[in-house]
C-alpha cells in the first residue's frame, strides 16, 4: 500500500490525480483500459472512499478518464470528431476516423405525429409517422441515441428495410430516395436523463449535446426530422462550412 501524506499546500486526493493521471500519461493503463476500483484505490494509498471519489471527479473534468455507470472507470480515449455538415452520415464519419461503428435498435413504430415533429416534417398534426430510435457505438462505446421521425406516408415500408439492412441511408434508398441533404441544426447542452445516462453508460445526470436536425431531398421537401444525444465526453461536435 502506497500511503501519501499531503505535500506543502497540495491536498492528498490532487496527489492522487496527479499520481493516477501521470501513470495514464505514461502508458501504465492504456486508452480504454479499465481503471482500479474506487475500493482498490483507497486501499492502495490509504485513503477512504471520499478522498478517492474527489481524485476521480478531478481526472473526470480534465477529460482523463471516463466513468460508466453501472461499470466503472476508464482512461479516456480520443474524443471523436463528429462532422456536422451537408450529408452526415454516421457509418461513414465513424469509419473514417479508424474506429469501427456499430449500435442497435432500440425502437421502431407508427406513432401520429405531435409537436414539433409534425411541424418539421410539413405534417399535419396526428399524421402516421415512422418512428426509429437507435444507439449508435463507436468502437463498442456508445455515443449517442438517435431519435428520427420519417411520413409514414411516403415512406410506408421504411421500419421493414431498416430491420434488414441497420441503416437509414441504405433504407431511404431501398424507399426510392438516393440523397438528402441536412438543411438545419440546433444544439443544446443539458443535462442526462437516468435513462439516456444508463444508456450512454455515463454518471447520473451528466451533460450531454443534444441536436435537432431536419433533412431533406434534393427538392428541398423534409425527409426525415432527427433528435440527437451525444456524450459530450466522447464526441466534439463539427460544424463544416
Amino acid at each position: 500500500m502506497a500511503e501519501l501524506s499531503p505535500g506543502p499546500g497540495v491536498a492528498i486526493w490532487r496527489r492522487i490525480a496527479e499520481t493516477v493521471g501521470a501513470e495514464i500519461a505514461s502508458g501504465t493503463f492504456a486508452q480504454g483500459d479499465k481503471l482500479p476500483t474506487e475500493a482498490a484505490l483507497s486501499r492502495r494509498f490509504g485513503v477512504n472512499r471520499h478522498t478517492v471519489r474527489r481524485a476521480v471527479r478531478d481526472l473526470a473534468e480534465r477529460g482523463l478518464v471516463r466513468v460508466e455507470q453501472g461499470r466503472g472507470m476508464f482512461a479516456a480515449e480520443d474524443v471523436i470528431e463528429y462532422p456536422i455538415g451537408d450529408r452526415p452520415r454516421f457509418t461513414e464519419i465513424v469509419d473514417a476516423q479508424r474506429r469501427t461503428p456499430g449500435g442497435r435498435l432500440l425502437h421502431a413504430a407508427e406513432l401520429p405525429a405531435e409537436e414539433p415533429v409534425a411541424g418539421n416534417l410539413e405534417l399535419d398534426p396526428g399524421a402516421p409517422i415512422l418512428a426509429i430510435e437507435r444507439l449508435a457505438e463507436a468502437d463498442g462505446r456508445p455515443i449517442s441515441i438517435g431519435s428520427h421521425y420519417f411520413s409514414a406516408a411516403r415512406f410506408p415500408n421504411l421500419i421493414a428495410y431498416y430491420l434488414e439492412e441497420g441503416s437509414i441511408a441504405r433504407s431511404l434508398a431501398r424507399s426510392g430516395l438516393d440523397d438528402f441533404l441536412r438543411v438545419s441544426t440546433h444544439v443544446r447542452a443539458r443535462r442526462a436523463t437516468a435513462d439516456e445516462a444508463r444508456m450512454l453508460h455515463l454518471p447520473p445526470s451528466a451533460p450531454i449535446l443534444e441536436t435537432r436536425a431536419v433533412n431533406a431531398d434534393p427538392d428541398g421537401r423534409p425527409v426525415e426530422y432527427g433528435i440527437g444525444r451525444f456524450a459530450s465526453n466522447r464526441v466534439e461536435l463539427l460544424f463544416e462550412t
